[in-house]
């Protein structure tokens, strides 16, 4: 099922990029799964992004400063419900989705029209536990949502 999902998921963002939507900073959402966030760190972040230290032994905190940088909204979701519904409000014209493949196709079609752009996370240690993403992929999507050359 995995390598029907990633087929999904790049067709989506195929057909993204052939649509070449381009959309204010303020219109994007970047999505991240809860699994982000390293396991024995004491702050509950999901929900309330203000809460993180930044301390450097997750990728949120890198994240986060991306997205401030960018001036696009950022949200940290245990589940594919509240990032569906975050997606779906009215001014968010944009989705940048960090997730497995299961919740990433999920959310395509649940987004639907919505321009997504999803990213597979690493997994070193397993499904849902202190998975990975590569800033810098982020990165290049914003910008290429935004056609913006650097933040």
């Amino acid at each position: 099922m995995e390598a029907l999902d990633r087929i999904v998921i790049g067709l989506n963002n195929l057909s993204v990029k052939a649509r070449r939507p381009r959309v204010k900073p303020g219109q994007i959402l970047v999505l991240l799964p809860s699994c982000l966030q390293a396991g024995d760190c004491k702050q509950n972040v999901v929900g309330d992004l203000a809460g993180c230290r930044r301390c450097g032994r997750c990728r949120i905190g890198p994240l986060l400063d991306l997205c401030e940088r960018a001036g696009v909204a950022a949200a940290l979701v245990k589940g594919g419900r509240m990032a569906v519904k975050l997606a779906r409000q009215e001014h968010i014209r944009a989705v940048v989705a960090v997730a497995c493949e299961k919740e990433l196709r999920a959310g395509i079609l649940a987004c639907l029209p919505k321009a997504t752009i999803a990213l597979i996370n690493r997994r070193p240690h397993g499904p849902c536990t202190e998975t990975d993403v590569d800033v810098a992929e982020v990165e290049k999507a914003i910008r290429w949502l935004t056609r913006a050359r650097e933040y």
